[in-house]
């Protein structure tokens, strides 16, 4: 019947687009690929893809099967990645979804410590997950997500490490230097640099511009925090980002900080975990992120 083996095939098939190309990735022969789903179909007694041609579709049933692949596949593979760390004497490793792009630079003064104190627990960030940050933890690819935006479902519990204000940073040479806060009309002149994140989760569109049915007058996205503020130091665009973040840049660039609305947007970082399964190491990340104030 249904084994792990036939798992693999349908996420390769899927990755790779046929089973050629899946069969070089599996290191099997593409008989042996065939032969193997043809006995599961008669096994179940359903198809699981048809072809079209040199196309594979999947049925209901295969889409079914392949979803089960990618919600169990990493949980096997992050089980045996664990258990050989414990054979080699190792606690595991702390695998840490990012949903916060400008956290990075705080993140790094929490894994420093928390290096030095678990030297046999190792660490890893993900930004890119299959089926979102809530996904990823509930589907064991991740340990702890770090997010702004907290959703609350049973079985994930949530921590408030610290809380920030979310600002508008403009060049100091701009003309909305002058002003302590910003209104939405005054951004509709202006090219709006965020992070590559979808504007339904940027709050400077959700909580801001929208309500007041304004819109920038182009929106970019730049991955680097260093690139984005070098950007708007030299009058090439205005950028929302954390208060904390943008004083340390304010630092060294010519940048003037703005709240943004008159009574600005506040949020928190919180981190979730899966209810139940706080090993020590991560009941220690959590307290370590939580004294760790920007």
């Amino acid at each position: 019947m249904l084994e792990r083996h036939h798992l693999h095939i349908l996420r390769a098939i899927k990755e790779q687009g046929s089973l050629t190309a899946a069969a070089e990735t599996l290191y099997l022969t593409q008989s042996a690929i065939s032969h193997a789903m043809k006995k599961l179909e008669s096994q179940l007694g359903i198809s699981l893809w048809q072809k079209s041609g040199r196309q594979l579709h999947f049925t209901r049933a295969g889409e079914y099967l392949l979803t089960l692949s990618e919600r169990m596949l990493p949980q096997f593979e992050h089980a045996e990645q664990q258990l050989k760390q414990f054979a080699q004497g190792q606690r595991g490793t702390l695998r840490i979804g990012m949903e916060c792009h400008p956290c990075y630079q705080w993140l790094l003064k929490v894994v420093e410590p928390f290096l030095h104190q678990w030297p046999d627990v190792d660490v890893d960030v993900k930004q890119k997950f299959q089926f979102g940050g809530l996904g990823a933890l509930f589907g064991h690819e991740i340990d702890v997500l770090v997010t702004p935006d907290p959703l609350l479902k049973p079985g994930i519990e949530y921590v408030s490490v610290f809380d920030y204000e979310q600002v508008l940073v403009v060049s100091g040479r701009s003309a909305l230097a002058a002003f302590d806060h910003v209104d939405p009309q005054q951004v509709t002149q202006e090219v709006l640099i965020t992070y590559p994140v979808d504007q339904s989760r940027l709050d400077v569109f959700t909580q801001f511009l929208a309500p007041a049915h304004c819109a920038p007058r182009k929106h970019k996205t730049i991955e680097t925090t260093d690139i984005m503020l070098q950007m708007v130091a030299a009058e090439r665009g205005i950028a929302a980002l954390p208060k904390w973040l943008a004083k340390e840049y304010q630092q060294r660039l010519n940048l003037h900080i703005l709240r943004i609305g008159q009574q600005g947007i506040h949020k928190s970082i919180h981190l979730g975990v899966r209810e139940g399964q706080r090993d020590d190491y991560i009941q220690n990340f959590i307290e370590k992120a939580s004294s760790t104030v920007m």
